[in-house]
């Protein structure tokens, strides 16, 4: 569908950052897709609503192991539009999933209100391009937040 150019904050969030880059370095997220899509209309059990795109789940059997959550208190940085994050379930148990924010989302901070673990998520870089594509991805079809179907990611790069 298009570039994404992003820039990441080794310096701001050098875990997640580096994280990130062992799996573009290793080409693992190439070939893996943009898989969901969190719009205002398709959370229906959820209180805090959010905007994002998420992608770059890499198999079981080739993830790393879990990062330490690098909070939002520690490094400076928000979620704001455009910004690039790591997914997770609970605190320290992000791997290779990341996500977009489309808008800014105060609540994936730390202690916002979309987990109830108040932890927030760890952001860690930026889109300096291509912000068109991830709201194009974020529309396309979807059943729930799932992409019908998903959106190939073909190649993930350093520059």
């Amino acid at each position: 569908m298009g570039e994404i150019k992003v820039e990441v904050y080794p310096d701001k969030a050098p875990i997640t950052s580096n994280n990130f880059l062992k799996y573009v370095d290793a080409g693992l997220y190439d070939g893996t897709s943009f898989f969901r899509t969190v719009t205002m209309q398709n959370q229906p059990d959820d209180d805090v609503l959010i905007e994002v795109i998420q992608g770059g789940q890499v198999s079981k059997e080739k993830e790393y192991d879990p990062i330490q959550l690098e909070r939002t208190t520690k490094t400076g940085l928000k979620h704001l539009d455009g910004v690039i994050s790591m997914g997770r379930y609970k605190p320290d148990s992000a791997k290779s999933s990341f996500f977009f924010c489309i808008g800014d989302q105060p609540e994936l901070d730390y202690a916002g209100k979309r987990n109830s673990d108040g932890q927030g998520f760890a952001a860690f870089g930026k889109v300096i391009e291509g912000m068109d594509v991830v709201r194009k991805i974020q529309v396309m079809p979807h059943e729930g937040q799932r992409l019908t179907p998903p959106i190939e990611i073909t190649r993930i790069k350093r520059l």
